[in-house]
């Protein structure tokens, strides 16, 4: 495998992406700082010794270690001068890259061993692969990295997870289920059923966090979809009942109603009135 490089710099603002990764056969005593990074990497020495200083500890690694950068943190590392590393690289950006590895324990402990896990080495080679393409490249890059944020999460999970954490990521993932199912004629318990827990502890875990209960807030996110859906388009209001979540047109307009204090139809003309 020859040295290579890919940079991607010039996205910012989504939720995870990969902006750079690579793969060096390091000269002896090559060494990189101390400086900072912007994003997050991942080294994965392939074979060959070196050191790695962050927040002013020293680590030994070799064939199999790797090791994470957090962005602003000072960071040095150093090939041995005998047997230098060989290493590959993965580095990514976006808004969720940090609630994902709080899903690990990497943030606590920034060097780990793969060990014999095939799995997590393999997206190591499959970003290799995937620098190939000429288009599109940007999708398979971005599809191996949740791969990978997904293999971290399962191997090296977060040891010391506190009640109130657990809380939130129940409160977290009903908001996700509403979100995408809201279109369905879920009810409350089909979401305590997707997250394994009682009913009434998910109704009070979610009324705490967000001064709603999840039928309420159900609703609410099914009217304001419903009101883009009247303003921004001509779909006949049956349509629009279907659209979020209500076979019965009469049932979706009576709510509708008792939320916005008239019909969909008379919300429709005003909307479309003002524009």
């Amino acid at each position: 495998m020859k040295d290579y490089i890919f940079s991607n710099d010039y996205f910012q603002n989504i939720d995870a992406m990969v902006y750079t990764c690579g793969y060096e056969a390091c000269a002896p005593s090559h060494s990189y700082g101390p400086a900072v990074r912007s994003g997050y990497l991942i080294h994965y020495v392939i074979e060959g010794k070196g050191v790695f200083k962050t927040d002013g500890k020293l680590y030994r690694l070799g064939a199999g270690d790797a090791f994470l950068i957090t962005p602003g943190t000072l960071i040095y590392y150093e090939a041995d001068k005998r047997q230098p590393w060989t290493y590959t690289w993965i580095g990514f950006q976006g808004i969720k890259i940090r609630q994902y590895l709080n899903r690990t324990s990497l943030l606590e402990c920034p060097v780990f061993h793969y060990g014999r896990d095939d799995r997590i080495r393999l997206c190591h080679e499959k970003m290799y692969e995937a620098n190939q393409f000429t288009e599109n490249k940007d999708l398979i890059m971005n599809s191996i990295l949740y791969e990978y944020l997904f293999m971290l999460a399962m191997k090296f999970p977060k040891q010391n997870v506190s009640a109130q954490e657990r809380q939130n990521a129940y409160v977290e993932e009903a908001l996700k289920y509403i979100e995408s199912d809201y279109a369905r004629a879920v009810s409350v318990q089909d979401i305590a059923a997707f997250l394994n827990i009682d009913r009434s502890y998910l109704h009070r875990l979610f009324k705490e966090a967000t001064g709603l209960s999840v039928k309420h807030y159900l609703l609410n996110y099914r009217i304001k979809r419903a009101c883009d859906l009247l303003a921004n388009t001509d779909y006949p209001v049956s349509a629009i009942a279907r659209s979020v979540g209500y076979e019965d047109s009469l049932y979706f307009s009576r709510l509708f109603r008792e939320k916005k204090l008239c019909s969909p139809s008379e919300y429709r003309r005003r909307k479309q009135g003002d524009a």
